[in-house]
């Protein structure tokens, strides 16, 4: 299982030391949310930030893109140090082109599939993808409850990765915790993504070994 710490839900007045911690963690990736008030009604944080904290993360860089037009940043989303660029398919009016470019730029290509979005919409361009993320509850704040037929979209994808790309890697964003992760695995999510359930224990690094143990 690979576990991706969800920066926007760590504390933004001491990034660095947030940053420096999942380095010293059992963390995989680390996860940041870039919106842009139009696709979704917030606003987070965009090249600028992932430039920065790409020379302090010794893991990779997880990059969700909650924006629309995401085609037009890809270089500098690379340029700042990206390792996954994901795209959100509601966002995307040439998704394979979209998913080629991330490709070529030297990143994984994912894409994500908001809750009212089928699995099935993604049939023939799976097969160009490094990542599908589910994202199990509405996209655009953090801290909400978790959206119960996540897991009947994570089981159609699982079997649509076996008959179509079985190097596919699931992950799930929105409600994480303790609890559901093991319920996440066994639908078929190989990547999970938590902010609240890691970032508001009192000790995050501990936290973190307590899910990485689930697997």
């Amino acid at each position: 299982m690979i576990l991706a710490p969800s920066i926007l839900s760590a504390d933004f007045t001491r990034m660095g030391e947030e940053i420096e911690m999942l380095n010293r963690s059992e963390a995989d990736w680390i996860h940041i949310d870039v919106m842009d008030g139009v696709f979704v009604p917030n606003i987070t944080i965009g090249i600028p930030v992932v430039k920065a904290l790409n020379p302090l993360a010794e893991k990779p860089l997880d990059v969700h893109l909650m924006i629309v037009e995401p085609e037009k940043y890809i270089a500098d989303f690379a340029d700042a140090g990206a390792d996954n660029l994901l795209v959100q398919y509601e966002a995307c009016r040439h998704l394979n082109r979209t998913l080629q470019e991330i490709r070529q730029r030297g990143m994984k290509a994912g894409v994500v599939l908001n809750p009212h979005t089928s699995v099935s919409l993604l049939e023939n361009v799976v097969e160009y993808v490094d990542i599908v993320l589910i994202m199990s509850v509405n996209p655009g704040f953090g801290g909400q409850k978790f959206i119960e037929n996540s897991y009947r979209k994570i089981e159609e994808l699982a079997i649509m990765k076996q008959r179509l790309n079985p190097d596919l890697i699931i992950e799930v964003d929105g409600g994480v915790t303790l609890e559901n992760a093991s319920a996440l695995m066994a639908a078929g999510a190989n990547a999970l993504v938590a902010g609240n359930a890691i970032f508001s224990a009192s000790d995050v690094i501990a936290r973190i070994a307590e899910f990485k143990k689930l697997q």
